[in-house]
């Protein structure tokens, strides 16, 4: 008897990663783990003492921490193989590009508009970057038809995000290009590299070029924090403990991310980051023992509409399946 084919499997493989349910699953896991991220950065942060508005020490922090979580996606998909997954040489461009926005762009953006931005503007801003995402797959590169039903979902998911937000905070004031600017600057720069990670994995290893963007990102973004002075005020093993949990979050919830953005268009995937600031709510709660200002009925309808969103970009568009789009193009 023939064994199967490795084009059998990889069909295979494939159909799984685009069903619904798993889309569902694996996206949700993904911004449960990215969710916990935010109230365990903050612990990172106490148990290093590193100021948050000194932002040479955290670069450093957020360095370490994707360079330890690039070593981890290549190390566990390398278990049962000799060697640690390769990017081909003829690739490494592909390496350099997701890094740099993935990465580097993205999180000295992100840091340091945080430091400069109200919390409640910063958030909402940072919300968008669905909206970016699915705008940059469809208008810049192509991958997708933008339709009403794309638009008016993630309008409904946006509105979860902004109520999820409102909690008195300060949404007045003048706007500042190195605060809310340069979070702005971080959401496109994330919705740059989730189009590039779909056109990317259709001829190389997701998980293999997610783990290598991430040592390669890692390792400038530390840099940059020790040039500039970065330090860690004390070491704890709980700081070096949230780090390496920090890691591993990175490294699992941006490698599943790869592997649904290569089997799926781009708004299917990323509207389920509309769920990111509820979960990121829900933990901070848990594990910091911050009070939600937010009442139930808030969040509850705050949850809702994000769902609703999800649902509505995930209907099934016949007109897309009588005449789909080409191939995403290669040549970036």
């Amino acid at each position: 008897m023939t064994p199967p084919s490795r084009t059998t499997s990889e069909g295979a493989r494939t159909s799984l990663l685009s069903q619904g349910w798993c889309v569902c699953l694996l996206a949700l896991v993904s911004c449960l783990l990215w969710g916990s991220a935010i109230p365990c950065i903050k612990l990172g942060y106490e148990f290093l003492a590193i100021d948050t508005s000194d932002v040479p020490s955290v670069m450093l922090f957020a360095g370490m921490r994707f360079m330890l979580a690039g070593a981890i996606a290549l190390a566990a998909t390398g278990i049962g193989r000799r060697r640690l997954p390769r990017v081909p040489r003829s690739s490494w461009h592909k390496v350099a590009k997701l890094a740099l926005a993935q990465t580097i762009v993205q999180y000295v953006f992100f840091y340091i508009g945080v430091a400069n931005a109200p919390g409640v503007r910063g958030s909402i801003i940072n919300g968008s970057s669905t909206f970016f995402a699915i705008l940059v797959a469809a208008l810049v590169f192509h991958q997708e038809r933008l339709d009403a039903r794309k638009v008016f979902g993630c309008a409904v998911g946006f509105t979860g995000v902004v109520l999820a937000n409102l909690t008195g905070g300060d949404l007045g004031g003048t706007m500042t290009f190195t605060g809310e600017g340069f979070i702005l600057i971080a959401s496109v720069s994330s919705a740059v590299s989730a189009a590039l990670i779909h056109i990317f994995a259709q001829d190389d290893d997701p998980v293999a070029l997610s783990g290598w963007q991430f040592v390669v990102g890692g390792t400038v973004l530390t840099c940059i924090g020790l040039v500039l002075g970065g330090q860690f005020g004390q070491i704890d093993p709980r700081g070096i403990g949230m780090l390496a949990y920090l890691a591993c979050v990175s490294g699992v919830a941006y490698s599943l991310w790869s592997l649904l953005l290569k089997h799926n268009p781009t708004s299917r995937v990323v509207i389920y980051e509309f769920s990111l600031p509820i979960f990121g709510v829900v933990l901070s709660s848990l594990l910091l023992g911050e009070a939600n200002s937010l009442p139930w009925y808030q969040t509850a309808l705050a949850l809702l509409l994000v769902a609703a969103g999800i649902v509505v970009v995930n209907l099934p568009n016949q007109k897309d399946r009588l005449s789909p789009l080409p191939a995403p193009r290669r040549r970036l």
